[in-house]
């Protein structure tokens, strides 16, 4: 094992103060409000994370609060958003509830009020944990809106959210104690392969001066967060185990960002901030929960998950992964087949823009396949291309800067395996207009040119040419709709040379 720059002693403070060093029986444990009894006393302890981890088999004979219906007389609003769907349902069936992800599906057995739920999926107690399982318990919100996690990093109309769990923790049952220094493993699936604190590779990351750059807040929730504010950000579990939109309406405030923009944001600036020439001990809550949220998405891979582009919903999720395994030289992890789909490689191609550009941006999916539009001049744009245009401009470059960035300071850009993101994220960040001549009356958007947070930008700005020197893509492609005689349309990979 490597403790890097670490001396015995701060290891075992580490250890001791994420509680993983001891292990000891107990007929309960409680986290973030929320309370797993056995039949037993049982072998407890706690992961690097945080986490609660029992030796079992055992029997959850009580979840405190209970999983069960809803309060008599309790309502739900339903309503419909600007295209006229609704997340939501009136229905008291379940609140609370508790889930072992075994599959992944579109439905979820957390609570009733989402329009995604199953109770076929929804656990009672007793409930029996088997080594190699997890326990997701959550608490459902009483009454909705309420605050999102990122409330001060968002404009005011969206700092509150529909989404109808407060917090989500994960009880892990495993065959034996892990080490102290263990990360906790996926909680998807049964692989439980274990990685360790000690084994962070931490001369991977950069450590770079924080830039006193051109782009200053403009408003309050410009602000960069604090390293306290990081650390709280990646706490907790981030539940992101359903293909359904809907999810976002459900996924625990307390623990995440619910929309891709938030979520991606919060990556960039993680992944941004560890690059920042800080102490070890200042970056380290940070670091383990940025990892840890990388071993989870990675076993959800595993399992059969995709976040496929959608508007703005499931960015930010490629990236923690191949962040996890650089750090924990996890070759798996660190290089993922380039035909998996993700949000942003699905959205950036190679193509000939209608005002000169070369990488471009696609919807791909909004109600259904979309076609690519940045080819045809505005003019041509159809009610659908103006939305996609809407999305780019709002809703998915300004999130994926940072992360991008951090790859190439990382000489991950290879690894990542879609060049065409890269180059995007270049044009977006331009600040000279090379298209200005053929753009007519159609002038650059004015969002383009920053993020929305001005750490991002200023790092960006400072260090994107200083990145080292690497290969790109052993292949690009692009996403294409395939629609065959019958009608029937499907997605597929096809070369995309740079």
């Amino acid at each position: 094992m490597r403790y890097e720059w670490l001396s015995p002693l701060a290891v075992a403070a580490i250890l001791l103060a994420c509680g993983g060093a001891r292990a000891e029986l107990r007929p309960s444990v409680s986290q973030y409000g929320i309370t797993w009894t056995f039949d037993r006393p049982a072998e407890c302890g706690r992961f690097i994370t945080g986490d609660w981890r029992v030796v079992g088999p055992v029997t959850v004979t009580a979840v405190t609060p209970a999983p069960g219906p809803a309060d008599p007389g309790q309502k739900v609003e339903a309503p419909r958003n600007q295209f006229g769907d609704a997340a939501h349902q009136d229905d008291g069936r379940m609140r609370n509830g508790m889930m072992i992800v075994g599959e992944i599906t579109h439905r979820q057995g957390y609570d009733s009020r989402g329009q995604d739920y199953d109770a076929a999926l929804s656990l009672s107690v007793p409930c029996r944990l088997e080594p190699g399982r997890s326990l997701i318990s959550t608490i459902s919100h009483e009454a909705l809106p309420n605050p999102s996690l990122t409330e001060k990093l968002i404009w005011p109309s969206e700092q509150k959210v529909r989404a109808v769990l407060k917090t989500a923790a994960i009880l892990t049952c495993l065959g034996e104690a892990p080490p102290a220094d263990a990360f906790r493993p996926s909680y998807a699936g049964t692989d439980r392969r274990l990685y360790r604190y000690g084994d962070l590779r931490w001369e991977r990351l950069g450590r770079l001066k924080r830039p006193d750059g051109p782009v200053k807040p403009q408003f309050p929730w410009q602000a960069t967060p604090t390293w306290e504010e990081m650390e709280r950000y990646f706490q907790r579990p981030w539940i992101d185990h359903s293909r359904n939109w809907i999810f976002c309406h459900v996924m625990p405030t307390e623990n995440q960002a619910a929309y891709g923009r938030e979520y991606a944001r919060l990556v960039s600036l993680a992944s941004v901030m560890l690059q920042l020439d800080e102490p070890q001990e200042r970056k380290r809550k940070t670091l383990i929960g940025l990892v840890q949220l990388g071993i989870d998405l990675h076993g959800l891979v595993e399992l059969g998950m995709r976040w496929t582009a959608d508007g703005g919903i499931w960015s930010g999720r490629k990236w923690p992964i191949l962040f996890a395994g650089i750090l924990l030289d996890d070759p798996a992890m660190a290089n993922l087949p380039p035909e998996i789909p993700f949000h942003e490689d699905q959205q950036t191609y190679y193509g000939a823009g209608w005002a000169g550009q070369t990488a471009l941006f696609q919807m791909v999916a909004h109600h259904g396949p979309r076609r690519p539009y940045e080819e045809r001049s505005p003019e041509q744009w159809d009610a659908m291309d103006r939305r996609s245009e809407a999305y780019r401009r709002t809703c998915n470059a300004q999130a994926w800067i940072g992360s991008v960035l951090a790859a190439r300071l990382m000489g991950a850009q290879r690894a990542w395996g879609h060049d065409a993101l890269f180059d995007y994220c270049q044009r977006w960040m331009m600040q000279d207009d090379p298209f200005a001549a053929a753009r007519g009356d159609h002038p650059r958007p004015e969002e383009e040119g920053a993020t929305y947070d001005p750490l991002v930008s200023n790092m960006y700005f400072a260090y994107w040419d200083q990145a080292p020197r690497q290969d790109g893509a052993e292949k690009n492609l692009k996403w294409v709709w395939d629609t065959d005689a019958r009608g029937r349309t499907e997605g597929k990979w096809v070369a995309n040379p740079r």
